[in-house]
This record gives structure tokens, C-alpha cells and sequence, in this order.
């Protein structure tokens, strides 16, 4: 039986470096640093580049820089190919090309080139890369003039001269750093135009705490850094919309857009406010709708500032709170607002942006969402000081209220409340969850109470429509049902708790509308009567009976979400039932259900609303967010890690790490495995074709806290397959062999070392350095460490296996793979 090393020989050599049975090539060129052998001058001379760092492979498209041709083509084809214009070619392909015109002759040789795409790779043809100052001048003037020519025309604002570099800020160049106690330092981001001082051109880019610690992420390959691109975008085929949204050009001579100034969501100078996210901008059902975005609530004046200190004043009855609670000034306060429904609202949209005024809202739920987007500036002192003020009021509000009845708590109660809850949960201190498990039941009843004054409501109006004021109130009451309905779902992944809620609390509650709709600003009745008959809105029950039969439903993006959540809470219950090895029609209709729900991503509501947020995707966020969790559903029908889930619940990085370790025996070789491993590699290529750097630096403020939560569970899995791959004695199939090669190649790029470590520690140490480099929710920190502890521990078990056997290097089964054997690694 052939052994696993010749097998993996065979597929992956090419059919010009096959060896002949018999007659191994001499290996005569070695390695300058390592002494390593090698048996051509072109594969020591790509391995030298692992210890040089040398990118001599550059895209004149943008300013990555690669180790190999291959990979620079491969970046060309998948981040350049919606740019338009002629790819760049293989080898082959460009001897066979008709020949370059010259381009070393004189200067006005070269100036009458006309420099297109095709040029680009002519130039590269004859120069080898190497393009001399002048040619790189014209190139760039050139590549100035089409940008601005395929942009809209933006208004010039004086203030905002000093801001715009004349390449661009980056996303890579934080404004300032706030140091954390215990912590790295951690970027500010430039998000909005009143969060970034006129001096951002004068920074130069920060050396962020122990970023040159790690050799592996010294490449930010997938930023452009020109001020007129969009960054890449991933077109991952999650959603049946429009292979590409319009330029901004007939955008912009369509449709108007209302309230952007510069920069806006729609501006030339996407890097000023994040990566505008690629939402899906066909129209939706109804009366033609232009392109808006949400305006974060302001507050006008220090009067305004005024009457919200007196509101606080009003709420603290027993004077707990003034004598330690200073209010921020009016520019920070409307800095925390901006933050919030700029960064996290689109991740759970509950709150009503056009009704929120800070004035009249109540204090303690003001104070929460302060404190939220106090994270997302990293000024952790002032968020904690707002969390607990906030609480602190709401406990006065709740031992207080004479007769209390979950049926008479108002609204504000129960969001101040979830987003209490959401803060102390992912802070990562211990205390901070046991506090939010303690109040579960009291969140689960609040909504039951409100949920039924909501039906009497709608009872009451005798099935007539209600006005667009009346439906506000009550599509806000529902939004914020599904989220604690999905907060207690993330609850449940992460930490293994039991649900507080079931099925039975949404049952005929129609599911959220969509962000169009939510909001849409109403002109008239008649409009909205309208606008509300086109939207088709169904129920919760309506779509779960959709999904369990196979037959695709349509819903909005947020119903998209609250459905993922609804499947996979079903799954929990199932992998926790003593009946579920043997029942297979329970896991049958499950999996239907999954695939039809998936299959509904064609079907969901397209948005109008732009979201400043950046991405990978093109539908809204809570679809990116959604496909997350899906992910995570899909490996939990096979794989379960309850341990490493009750481990997390008490934030001892070493603990989640030795659960990791030790949860090799649940991860087996098997068929279906095969397809759990896919849903591992689906998660972390996001973040590989989008670059490991851009990601580490601007997820945490672009994505929701779901993506680490759930991801958690899938990179443990793929560690471990990988490990065990790595050091069975059972020979891989080549269906692994298939499956390992294709997660190498994601990394074949030399910004991650894998020349001396194998696959399994490489792939859990870079998911580590990657969720904690920033750090919004201190729950990624804790997985960060867990996760590079987790890493060590693989790797010291193979050290600790060779020096038992007296090897000098880690000794590896004999029909595991051998990493450092692939001549695809060269």
C-alpha cells in the first residue's frame, strides 16, 4: 500500500518535476541561510525568499507585492478582476502574446505610450518587473486621471483639505492609541468626519504593540492604496443579487443621494470612513426608492447636553450615580452616538435612528448605547463608566416601580437592558456574564409581557393598517423581541447556556421588514400605505414551515438572521437529545432545512440603505453575519465542543486552551468530516482573500462580534483535522490530500511562516494573532491567547514526541503529511 508521502509526491508535483522511479535528482543548491538542498535554482531561490522577505512580484494595479508570479496572478484574478480591462497572463501565455512594443527607448518614446492595462503587463514583460521613475510616474499620473474620470464629482470642503493625503489616509494608519490596561496598543480608526482631527495627514503609520512580533503579518498585500479604488471585494455568491452593483458614476445619474457631504458613503475617499460595504442597491418592492443612509442621531447644543444631565439627574432617585458619573462633552457625546449606530446598530438594527432623539430617550438606555460606543473608540475607562451608570439607573427604574409587571416595563427598559447585557457578556471578564446569566429570565419575561401587550394592540385595530407612526412603535418592539432572540442564540454557541427563550414566544409574530422600510422617511399616509402593501411581510411560523418543507422563503435581511438563529438553537436541542444518534429524520429535516434556508439568500429582500461598513460580501451586514452563524450550524450537526464552550464561560485563556488541545478525539477522519473541514475553510479564506492584515486591523470595527464567536468553533475543528492528518498513522485519501493542499495553498503567500511549523499550529497561531490584534469585545482577546496557547501546545507535542525518540526535529507518522516535504511550498 502506498505510503502517505509518496502519495501526496504524486499530487502535488507537476508532470515536469515527476520523478522517475528509481532515479532521484540530485539536490546540489543550497540555501544560503539554512543550508537546505534543493534539486533547482528556482525553488531555492523562492525558498531564500522566506528568510529575506523579498516580494519581487509587484501589481501595478495597486501596491501588494508578492513572493511568487503565481500568487500575483491569482490576486489579479481574484481582487482586480471587477476593476475591467486585460488580466495578466501566465508564462506561457505571454511568450505566445504578440511582443511587447519597446518601451527603454527615449523619453518621448515613452510618453507617447498610451498606458492601459494591457501596457502594464507589456512593461512588466520587457522589464522584468522593474519599471524605471519615470514610466512608475506616468504610470500613476494615468492611473490618477481614469480614477477621477470614473467617479462621481464630489463638493470640495475646506475643512476637510488637510484631511486628504495626497495618497489616500489609510485604513492601516490609526489616529491615536489608546493603551488598555494589560493590553496592546489599540488603533482609533477615522470613521467619520467629525471623528478625524485635521492632523491625520501628518501621521505616519504606528508600530501597534506587537505587531513586528509576528514576521507572518508584515503584509497589508490585500489594501489598494490608491484614493479612487474600492477595496477588494470578496463576491462570495451568498446572495442572489446582481453579479455587481452599478458604478457610482450612473449611480450617481439614476438615483439621487440625500444628506452625503464629503466624505460620504458614496465618496471617491472610501478609506476616510471605512470601505463603503457593498449592499445590494437594486430597488426594492414598492414605490421607487433613492439610496439613503442612516443618519446617527446628534445632539445640537450644550443645552441639549443640558437637559440629558438633568434627565440622568432624574432617573438616580437615590443619588448613587452623580457623585462619581461625569457626562462627556457635547463633541464626545455625539462621537459615542456616531460610533454606535455607525459601527454596531447595522448589526443589530432594534433602534429607530429617526425617532432616537437624545434629548427625549431615557437615560439609562442613552447611557448604554454611550457606553457601546465608547468600545468602539477604545476608550474602555468612559465605556465602563457609562455600562454601569446605565445599569445602576435601570435597577433604580426596576426596584422602584410599584406593582411591577413584566406586561408594564416600557420598551426602553428592555433594550437599556440587552444592551447592558451584550456589553458584559463579550467584555470578557468573568463577572461581567455571570451578571448578564443572572438576569436572563428577567430580559426572557420582559419580552414575553411586551410581546403580549403588542398582540392586544394589534387585536384591538380589528385587522385595519396602522399609520406609519403606530407601525414604527410597534416594528421596534419586534426588532428588539428577535434580538434578544439572537443575543440569547449567541449565548447559547459560545458559552453552551440554555436558551431563555423558545419557539413559542414568536409563533405568529411577523419577522423584521426590511431596512428600506424600517427606515423610510413617510411623506404622506397614502405613501406609506403603499409601501407597507408591497412588502410582503410573513411570520415566524410562516418561514420555519417553509423551511422545514423545502420550499424557499422570502423575508428581509434582519428575518435572514433571527432564521439562522431559529436553526441552530433546533440543532442544539437535537445534538442534546439522548435520542439523537439514532434519530435520523430529526438530522435529515435539519440539514433540508439548512439548505432551504440558504437557498433563500436568493429570495431576501435587496436594500436601498448604504452602510459604512466594509464587508466581504455583497448583501447587508446581517447576511455576512447570518452566513456565520450558518457555517457554525453546519459543523455543530457533526462536531459539538461542549467542553471548550463551559471551558470559555470562565475566561481562563490556559483552560479554553487545554479544552482545545484535549478535544482531538471529537474531530475523526471520515467522509463527512470532509464537509465540516469546507465549512472551516469557507470561514477563514474570508478573511485570507481578503488579506490577514487588513482584517486583524479593521474586523473588529467593521464585522460583528459573531464572526470570532462563531468561527471559534470552526478553527478548533480545523486544528485539529489538520493535526490529526499530520500525525495519523492511517495514509490520507486523496479527498484530504485535496482538502489539505487547498487550505495550504490559502496560505502559500510569504506573510504567513510555514516553513517551520506544521499546517495545524500555523492555522490556530494565526487565527489567534488575528482576533486579538484589535480589540473592541474583550471576549477576543481571551480567544486570541486561548487560541496561540492552543498553537504552542500542538507544536510541544511534537517536541515532546521527538525528544523521546532522540530526533533533533519533530518526528512525524509515517503515513501523516509531510509539510515540509510539499513541493508545493515552494
Amino acid at each position: 500500500m502506498p505510503s502517505a508521502d509518496m502519495t501526496l509526491a504524486s499530487a502535488t508535483s507537476s508532470p515536469a518535476t515527476t520523478r522517475k522511479s528509481g532515479s532521484a535528482p540530485e539536490k546540489k543548491y543550497k540555501c544560503q541561510f539554512c543550508n537546505r538542498a534543493f534539486s533547482r535554482s528556482e525553488h531555492r531561490s523562492r525558498h531564500e525568499r522566506s528568510h529575506t522577505k523579498e516580494r519581487p512580484f509587484k501589481c501595478l494595479k495597486c501596491r501588494s507585492t508578492f513572493v511568487r508570479r503565481d500568487l500575483l496572478l491569482r490576486h489579479d484574478r481574484t481582487v482586480h478582476a471587477k476593476d475591467g480591462g486585460v488580466p495578466l497572463h501566465s508564462e506561457v501565455k505571454r511568450r505566445t502574446a504578440t511582443k511587447a512594443p519597446d518601451v527603454s527607448g527615449s523619453g518621448p518614446s515613452k510618453a507617447s505610450i498610451p498606458l492601459d492595462t494591457a501596457t502594464l503587463e507589456q512593461i512588466e514583460a520587457s522589464s522584468d518587473g522593474m519599471v524605471d521613475i519615470e514610466t512608475a510616474a506616468m504610470l500613476m499620473t494615468d492611473f490618477h486621471h481614469k480614477a477621477m474620470a470614473s467617479q462621481e464629482p464630489e463638493i470640495a470642503i475646506d475643512a476637510q483639505d488637510t484631511v486628504i493625503s495626497p495618497n489616500g489616509p489609510s485604513l492601516l494608519e490609526p489616529a491615536v492609541a489608546y493603551n488598555a490596561p494589560g493590553q496592546m496598543s489599540l488603533p482609533q480608526m477615522p470613521w467619520g468626519d467629525s471623528m478625524v482631527p485635521n492632523s491625520v495627514a501628518d501621521h505616519k503609520q504606528h508600530t501597534m504593540g506587537s505587531q513586528d512580533s509576528h514576521p507572518a503579518f508584515n503584509s497589508a498585500s490585500a489594501l489598494n492604496s490608491h484614493p479612487h479604488q474600492l477595496p477588494p471585494i470578496m463576491d462570495r455568491q451568498m446572495s442572489g443579487s446582481d453579479a455587481l452593483p452599478p458604478s457610482f458614476q450612473s449611480m450617481n445619474s439614476s438615483v439621487a443621494v440625500s444628506g452625503l457631504g464629503t466624505p460620504g458613503a458614496l465618496s471617491p475617499y472610501p478609506s476616510m470612513l471605512g470601505p463603503v460595504s457593498p449592499v445590494d442597491y437594486r430597488r426594492s418592492p414598492g414605490p421607487s426608492q433613492a439610496l439613503t443612509m442612516t443618519k446617527a442621531p446628534q445632539i445640537e447644543s450644550e443645552e441639549q447636553c443640558a437637559k440629558i444631565y438633568e434627565n440622568i439627574k432624574q432617573s438616580d432617585s437615590e443619588n448613587a450615580l452623580l457623585d462619581t458619573f461625569h457626562l462627556p462633552t457635547l463633541n464626545t457625546l455625539n462621537r459615542l452616538l456616531k460610533t454606535y449606530f455607525d459601527l454596531f446598530h447595522h448589526h443589530l438594527p432594534f433602534l429607530h435612528p429617526a425617532t432616537f432623539q437624545p434629548t427625549e430617550v431615557a437615560a439609562p438606555l442613552l447611557l448604554a448605547v454611550l457606553s457601546i460606543g465608547a468600545l468602539y473608540i477604545f476608550d474602555q475607562d468612559q465605556a465602563y463608566m457609562l455600562h454601569i451608570g446605565s445599569k445602576v439607573l435601570v435597577n433604580q427604574f426596576l426596584q422602584n416601580k410599584e406593582n411591577f409587571s413584566s406586561r408594564k416595563c416600557p420598551l426602553w427598559t428592555m433594550q437599556g437592558t440587552l444592551l447592558n447585557m451584550i456589553f458584559a457578556s463579550w467584555s470578557g471578564d468573568p463577572k461581567g456574564l455571570e451578571w448578564a446569566c443572572s438576569i436572563k429570565s428577567l430580559l426572557a419575561n420582559m419580552v414575553a409581557g411586551n410581546r403580549y401587550e403588542l398582540k392586544l394592540r394589534a387585536e384591538a385595530r380589528e385587522g385595519a393598517q396602522p399609520t406609519h407612526e403606530e407601525w414604527v412603535v410597534d416594528e421596534q418592539c419586534r426588532r428588539t423581541y428577535y434580538a434578544v432572540y439572537i443575543f440569547f442564540g449567541m449565548l447559547t454557541l459560545t458559552y453552551n447556556h440554555t436558551p431563555a427563550m423558545g419557539f413559542n414566544e414568536f409563533d405568529t409574530l411577523e419577522l423584521p421588514s426590511s431596512e428600506t422600510l424600517w427606515t423610510m422617511e413617510v411623506s404622506d399616509e397614502e405613501s406609506w400605505r403603499e409601501s407597507i402593501a408591497a412588502s410582503k411581510i410573513i411570520t415566524f411560523r410562516q418561514a420555519h414551515d417553509n423551511l422545514f418543507q423545502g420550499e424557499s422563503a422570502r423575508y428581509s435581511a434582519f428575518a435572514t438572521r433571527v432564521m439562522i438563529n431559529a436553526l441552530f438553537l433546533e440543532v442544539w436541542y437535537h445534538k442534546r437529545s439522548p435520542e439523537a444518534l439514532q434519530d435520523v429524520v430529526t438530522e435529515y429535516k435539519l440539514r433540508l432545512a439548512l439548505e432551504t434556508w440558504e437557498k433563500s439568500l436568493e429570495l431576501c429582500e435587496p436594500e436601498t440603505v448604504v452602510v459604512q461598513l466594509s464587508a466581504p460580501h455583497k448583501g447587508h451586514p446581517l447576511i455576512f453575519n447570518a452566513m456565520a452563524m450558518y457555517r457554525n450550524t453546519r459543523a455543530r450537526l457533526v462536531v459539538d465542543l461542549k467542553s471548550v464552550q463551559e471551558a470559555l464561560r470562565y475566561h481562563d485563556s490556559y483552560e479554553v486552551a487545554a479544552a482545545m488541545t484535549n478535544a482531538r478525539d471529537k474531530v475523526q477522519r471520515s467522509q463527512e468530516m470532509i464537509k465540516v473541514i469546507q465549512e472551516c475553510f469557507d470561514c477563514i479564506e474570508v478573511a485570507a482573500l481578503q488579506g490577514i492584515r487588513w482584517v486583524a486591523r479593521t474586523s473588529a470595527t467593521n464585522w460583528s462580534i459573531e464572526h470570532p464567536l462563531t468561527g471559534m468553533d470552526l478553527m478548533v475543528i480545523l486544528t485539529l483535522w489538520l493535526y490529526r492528518l499530520e500525525h495519523d498513522e492511517e495514509p490520507a485519501t486523496e479527498e484530504e490530500l485535496a482538502m489539505y493542499n487547498k487550505l495550504r495553498n490559502l496560505f502559500d503567500d510569504d506573510s504567513v511562516d510555514v516553513y517551520g511549523a506544521k499546517l495545524s499550529s500555523t492555522v490556530a497561531r494565526l487565527w489567534g494573532s488575528m482576533i486579538d490584534e484589535v480589540v473592541v469585545w474583550g471576549i477576543t482577546k481571551l480567544m486570541g491567547e486561548a487560541f496561540k496557547l492552543h498553537s504552542q501546545a500542538l507544536v510541544g507535542y511534537e517536541d515532546a514526541m521527538s525528544s523521546r525518540s532522540g530526533s533533533t526535529t519533530p518526528s512525524m507518522a509515517t503515513g501523516g503529511v509531510q509539510v515540509l516535504e510539499m513541493q508545493v511550498a515552494y
